[in-house]
């Protein structure tokens, strides 16, 4: 359950609604998430998390997809079941394949587990890998 309501249009400020209609034209679609309706509690919020998500996932040195793929792994790390669900189906829009998704998930397990084993040994990092 939220702990602030999810605005409808109507229920949303004018700030909030002017957003609302960016994503819809923006995403080519007439649906706006429940993590935009939460965050229209608070609209300049909303609106400055919309900006900065739109410049950070735009084509750039990664393209979208691989974009969309290390939003997943941060996401099932941070255990944050909102955001990835709704950046698996973003990565599935863009042309993630089931054999892509099995692999993401071994390399999400993998990291998981030498990380654990790095940290409880508290191994040294090697000099030749410091920037």
């Amino acid at each position: 359950m939220s702990t602030l309501p999810l605005l409808s249009d109507e229920a949303a400020d004018a700030e909030a609604r002017a957003v609302f209609d960016d994503i819809r034209e923006k995403r080519q679609t007439d649906y706006v998430n429940n993590f935009w309706r939460a965050l229209a509690n608070d609209p300049p919020q909303l609106a400055q998390v919309w900006e900065r998500l739109q410049q950070v996932m735009a084509p750039g040195a990664l393209d979208p997809l691989v974009k969309e793929l290390i939003y997943v792994a941060v996401s099932v790390t941070n255990g944050c079941e909102y955001c990835t669900h709704s950046h698996t189906a973003a990565a599935k829009a863009k042309g993630m394949t089931p054999e892509m998704y099995g692999e993401l998930l071994a390399v999400i397990g993998m990291a998981a587990q030498t990380n654990a084993l790095a940290t409880a040994l508290q191994v040294p990092t090697d000099e030749r890998f410091k920037a």
